[in-house]
């Protein structure tokens, strides 16, 4: 009875915060004034501040005070907003890593969502993580990575808020958002949903029957639109092979800069070199993707100005989508649903047929994305190439070449780093990410690789210990080729917190030094 309420409690508050509209349209010329000017340094802080008054008081207030001798922008936000801060993230002085890490669960977890009037928070009915820094909000993607680590936790508990979180997203907007905020509802992120599902079924045996409305809801997202494909090569997330066969690409909804990065997008945008007009269809895509920003979206392979998201069929979506549709046909076959575990089963084979045929280039023994419009795959060397041994869909020889590869390319003294190019951007050279590093490690134990496993692993544990130990934070990346330098790039200081560094790290604790 009680949950029951509470969801009729949540479905009224997303009423009120489905009318609530997005700070651009919300705040007009004083949004673009703050943004455009850094007024409050990153872009992000604006869009998540929480009003004082009435939008019609603060705009009117605007109006007549910002052209008046002495007007400070600054000054006025702060007078007529409260603006949010970084979480906290200290815990006790002192602690071995793993006492910090388990510490910081209860630091990063937020309580179910009250709503606040005009915020861009989409409230939420039950706990979660935030990543750290930032990040105020539950991440879609991150969710999965810090779930491995609340799983050796044994917080199931809180991994099951978190899906239920999910699931509750999923059946009120259609699609999991990037993060629970309005302006993040026009693209989703890697869809892990269906991975997240099979952890807890793993654990309970329940999962399957729970959430299986919710993984075909949101499988339908990804997949909306397909009868389009009869008179156009891509439309939406779709794109048309030359064989027919059907495959996927990050898109956004929404053609416009992103709120959270309005100046560094608007900027951008002047400098374009495509000459299409998708510059803010890329940016948006390539922030769905996960990866924003990195060479493998860049056309020259080096500067964000030649970003052609839209134009490439990526690795890593697909291959999760061939595992969301392995795990949809085994839910299916729980439940006695027999024609569609059969359909979905048809579906998964499909796809990775594929995107064995697309995105596999025997010449260089590597996975890549594939450009639709070039009918030619990028060459641009990511360590996200393997991930088709995570999601198992690579054949044993090609496993072997994608090991090689690890080994020769991306294998450096700090783990995997992410790509073989400095550009600057934070998703290439010297980085390397928690989530990469397990995406990697796992799928090269899919393939008992497991030397070159543990190799990656140890290295990257010994990068989070050694920072850990003069810091006290656990970081939102790493240096992996200079382990004595920080991160670096990107649009925003590198973060500390961090739910998906700590998720890894416990994991790789468990699998390579647990006794």
């Amino acid at each position: 009875m009680k949950k029951a309420l509470l969801l009729f409690l949540i479905v009224a508050n997303v009423a009120q915060a489905q009318l609530t509209p997005t700070p651009d349209v919300l705040w007009g010329q004083l949004f673009k004034d703050v943004q455009l000017t850094h007024t409050l340094g990153d872009n992000k802080t604006f869009v998540d501040c929480v009003p004082k008054h009435e939008p019609s008081v603060i705009l009117k207030k605007y109006a007549e005070q910002k052209s008046m001798s002495g007007f400070d922008l600054k000054t006025f936000v702060a007078d007529n907003f409260i603006i949010p801060s970084a979480p906290n993230v200290k815990v006790t002085a002192g602690l071995s890593l793993k006492d910090h890490l388990a510490e910081l669960w209860n630091v990063l977890t937020r309580n179910k969502d009250s709503v606040k009037k005009w915020s861009s928070l989409l409230p939420l009915p039950y706990s979660y993580i935030v990543p750290g820094g930032r990040f105020r909000e539950i991440y879609y993607w991150d969710s999965y990575f810090t779930m491995q680590g609340l799983a050796v936790s044994g917080r199931y508990d809180l991994i099951e808020d978190m899906v239920d979180n999910f699931s509750y997203l999923i059946m009120h907007y259609g699609h999991i958002p990037n993060g629970n905020r309005n302006y993040y509802l026009g693209r989703s992120q890697p869809p892990y949903f269906a991975m997240m599902v099979q952890l807890l079924q793993d654990h309970n045996g329940k999962a399957y029957k729970k959430f299986f409305p919710a993984m075909e809801k949101e499988y339908a997202f990804w997949m909306t639109g397909t009868e389009k494909l009869k008179t156009t090569r891509a439309y939406r997330r779709l794109v048309k092979m030359p064989d027919g066969s059907i495959l996927n690409r990050n898109w956004d909804d929404v053609n416009s800069p992103r709120q959270e990065s309005y100046a560094e997008d608007v900027a951008t945008s002047k400098i374009y070199k495509n000459g299409d007009g998708m510059v803010y269809r890329n940016l948006r895509g390539g922030a769905e993707s996960g990866i924003d920003f990195s060479s493998r979206w860049f056309r020259d392979t080096m500067h964000l100005n030649t970003i052609e998201t839209s134009n490439l069929v990526p690795v890593d979506l697909n291959s999760l989508l061939y595992a969301y549709e392995t795990i949809l046909s085994k839910a299916a076959k729980s439940i006695g649903a027999v024609s569609k575990e059969k359909m979905y089963a048809q579906k998964a084979e499909k796809r990775k047929a594929s995107v064995l045929k697309y995105c596999w280039d025997g010449r260089n023994n590597y996975f890549f994305d594939y450009d639709f419009i070039k009918n030619k795959t990028t060459g641009r060397w990511h360590i996200i190439g393997d991930i088709p041994l995570f999601c198992g869909l690579a054949t044993k020889h090609q496993a072997e070449g994608v090991m090689k590869a690890i080994e020769d390319k991306f294998l450096k003294d700090g783990g995997a780093v992410t790509s073989v190019y400095n550009t600057g951007e934070q998703w290439d050279a010297p980085n390397g990410w928690a989530p990469l590093e397990f995406i990697t490690v796992k799928g090269l134990m899919n393939y008992d690789y497991q030397d070159l496993a543990k190799k990656i692993a140890e290295r990257w544990m010994a990068v989070n210990e050694r920072v850990f130990s003069s810091t006290g934070k656990m970081l939102e990346k790493y240096n992996v080729e200079d382990t004595h330098l920080e991160s670096g790039g990107g649009e925003y200081p590198t973060q500390d917190g961090f739910g998906w560094t700590n998720g890894v790290y416990l994991a790789f604790d468990k699998m390579f030094r647990a006794k």
